[in-house]
């Protein structure tokens, strides 16, 4: 380390034994809240008071003016187990200029797994066939009854958002020989784009697919519209913040614009679908089905519309899990797990790795907030 201080940490939750002990044996004291449930924010602000250096956070915790103003002296790092920081208030920490961490792109292949798998399992009726089986109702074997499933092979998808997440679920759908339609509001991957049609057209050359595949970027319209499955992955944006806000981007206009064969995969943030029309539509067979595994408020409410008895045969509902894999979550490697990544990124802050400059640390977010300091320290070396 570059001093003799014994780093304090608070983390509000369990991050596993590899991650959490690796920060001890640099000599950090740790103290972690054992949950499961989340800390009261009462006693976050007790513990940044008592003049912790570094607070590990999760989607769940409110993170903003009373924190760090309770932190003002002695704060130096926010670490959030998540790529998501809505619980975060960006304006907040930058007022105060603590830096705050996330765990981006670590995520993205588990994330995209999750959403895939899905789709499957509420394309093919996966949770009625085993309620049949357990509930030993299943009857004598016919070829279509008590029901079917939807093939996912060479069917259409549209992917909705083509970051980083977006582009792993594509590189998915692509092996099951699915059409691709693309909508992204701010930046089309044209070249990743064009390499996966590439791959499609060998796959039919060689015959290794029977019949020819495309994927293409198309408006938002047309990408619901000609869909067999619609897949979410774009961030929560709300009016004010761009121009092409997300929030509720599924509603009933766009629902409507569905097929009602199709079936709709959210894994990205809970507000971009309005939950309450959603499950109006559902009931009134808008679409065939949803999945869900992010919502408006989590943990999803007991009166939740979601979880009405009458739709249950055609929403599948999970619990924020699409990054719940052992190595995504628990690996000590920045590269491969979220706890890896999220000490890390508290270590580079406290250790003042990257010239101690959060400009130049790779997983921190508001790296604005220290800009005109990093000018001023540019302009200082230039007199010299």
């Amino acid at each position: 380390m570059t001093d003799k201080k014994r780093f304090r940490i608070f983390a509000t939750s369990r991050i596993g034994d590899p991650a959490e002990n690796h920060l001890r044996e640099r000599g950090y004291e740790v103290e972690v809240f054992q949950g499961p449930e989340a800390p009261p924010k009462k006693l976050i602000i007790e513990k940044v008071k008592s003049g912790i250096d570094a607070l590990i956070t999760t989607l769940r915790d409110p993170i903003d003016g009373e924190v760090f103003a309770a932190g003002k002296d002695s704060l130096k790092v926010v670490a959030q187990i998540a790529v998501g920081f809505d619980n975060i208030n960006r304006a907040d920490a930058n007022k105060y200029k603590i830096p705050f961490t996330n765990t981006a792109d670590v995520l993205t292949e588990a994330t995209a797994e999750f959403a895939f798998f899905m789709m499957g399992v509420l394309a093919r009726k996966m949770w009625q066939s085993e309620r049949l089986v357990r509930e030993q109702k299943w009857p004598s074997w016919h070829p279509f009854l008590p029901f079917l499933g939807d093939e996912v092979t060479n069917k259409t998808i549209a992917i909705i958002g083509t970051g980083r997440i977006g582009l792993a679920m594509i590189k998915k759908c692509s092996g099951f020989d699915m059409n691709i339609l693309c909508y992204d509001p701010a930046y089309h991957n044209d070249k990743y784009i064009g390499s996966i049609q590439e791959l499609m057209d060998l796959r039919y050359t060689k015959e290794i697919q029977k019949e020819k595949t495309y994927i293409k970027y198309v408006e938002f319209e047309e990408a619901l519209g000609g869909a067999d499955y619609v897949s979410i992955h774009v961030p929560l944006l709300r009016e004010g913040e761009t121009d092409k806000p997300t929030y509720h981007l599924i509603n009933e206009k766009t629902l409507k614009l569905m097929k009602p064969t199709a079936y709709l995969v959210n894994s990205s943030r809970g507000p971009v679908v309005d939950e309450k029309v959603l499950a109006q539509a559902l009931r009134d067979k808008v679409i065939a089905g949803a999945a869900l595994d992010v919502f408006e408020k989590e943990p999803l409410p007991p009166d939740s519309p979601l979880l009405d008895p009458d739709i249950a045969d055609r929403c599948r509902v999970f619990h924020h899990f699409a990054s719940g894999a052992r190595i995504t979550r628990l690996d000590v490697d920045p590269d491969k797990g979220m706890a890896g990544r999220t000490v890390q990124g508290l270590i580079d802050v406290l250790e003042e790795n990257y010239g101690g400059d959060p400009i130049k640390m790779p997983y921190v977010v508001n790296k604005e907030a220290f800009a005109a300091k990093n000018e001023k320290r540019e302009t200082e070396k230039r007199k010299h």
